[in-house]
């Protein structure tokens, strides 16, 4: 929690004492959001229901080397540059996606966000997700109506099913203008939940319809309910993956709540899920206090996206996987 305390200070306080050396407009993420749009230049989106909006966020990348030291002994990541959204470029969801598709020769990546991420939040982290894992030329932020508090879970999961319907079309219309089988999809956490309904209800309405990889990362769903959707929504996709870890205590509130483990908590029978691969991450440094951030954070788990969606290389072909099972992966800290 450190970290994200740290970053929120920082981001809040700095910037209208930084000056022109250690602050650099340099980053922007485009985004489709669900969110309702407030009046203030604080969060630009708030987080009641609204239509589908497009646009794209400004980010500032702020150097503090004041927080070098620190870094060399907290337990956990503390970022070195702390990233800020400066602002948004509206535009129209037709003119975003039309120059989206057209706008590159890659194949469009969709991410879809999990709970208690209000809306600046998910710009920065989308920022840093897109950049470690080679994404710069190819991501689209699909932002759902998360309340961005902590206490409000279950606010948040019935707004993700409230998403859903608008989620699948949105993949549906990705597919369709880039005419494209190479779509590649991907959800973390609630979002991983979002990602595997809006497939579910793809599959009912457009069977015929290929994508290319489907990632998802912690996520937050029942394992038994994902194994019984699997059959369904396995042939929409290249290959599924998924990354799994023993150390994500969000997963572990979740179980507790639900009663049920979730698919992204290693340790499930996950040689019952024909056709997936499964990453398990448990062995990497906790880079956060909950354990639930790793594709934020772990260079490694970056390293490996990169080869999955940029080169299209399954788990065996990858560099720095290890085989533990018939579907089951151990990806290790770098040495």
């Amino acid at each position: 929690m450190l970290s994200g305390i740290l970053s929120s200070l920082v981001v809040s306080v700095l910037p209208a004492q930084a000056t022109d050396e250690n602050t650099q407009i340099q980053r922007g993420v485009q985004y489709l959001t669900l969110r309702d749009r407030i009046d203030n230049n604080d969060g630009y989106f708030g987080s009641e229901r609204s239509d589908l909006k497009a646009g794209v966020c400004i980010i500032d990348q702020l150097s503090l080397d004041f927080l070098s030291k620190a870094a060399e002994i907290a337990p956990f990541r503390i970022p070195e540059e702390i990233l800020s959204l400066e602002g948004i470029e509206e535009k129209p969801v037709w003119m975003l996606l039309d120059e989206f598709v057209d706008g590159t020769d890659a194949d469009p990546f969709l991410y879809i966000h999990g709970y208690y991420i209000d809306f600046e939040k998910g710009c920065r982290r989308a920022t840093v997700f897109k950049e470690s894992s080679g994404l710069e030329d190819r991501f689209l932020w699909f932002s759902w109506p998360s309340d961005g508090s902590l206490v409000n879970y279950a606010r948040d999961e019935v707004n993700l099913y409230w998403s859903v319907p608008e989620l699948a079309g949105v993949i549906v219309d990705l597919h369709d203008r880039s005419g494209s089988d190479k779509v590649d999809l991907a959800g973390h956490s609630l979002g991983g939940r979002g990602l595997v309904l809006a497939l579910y209800e793809v599959a009912a309405t457009r069977p015929d319809l290929r994508f290319g990889e489907v990632v998802l990362l912690a996520p937050d769903i029942d394992f038994d309910i994902f194994r019984k959707v699997l059959p369904r929504i396995r042939p929409l996709a290249r290959s599924i993956t998924v990354y799994t870890s023993d150390a994500d205590k969000a997963l572990d509130f979740s179980a507790q709540l639900h009663g049920y483990p979730r698919l992204g908590e290693s340790g499930n029978e996950v040689g019952l899920l024909e056709g997936v691969e499964v990453i398990d991450t448990s062995e990497l440094d906790l880079m956060s206090a909950n354990g639930h951030l790793y594709h934020i954070y772990n260079e490694e788990v970056g390293l490996d996206l990169n080869q999955l969606v940029n080169q299209g290389k399954s788990a065996s072909e990858r560099n720095g996987l290890q085989k533990m099972g018939s579907n089951l992966w151990r990806l290790p800290p770098n040495k």
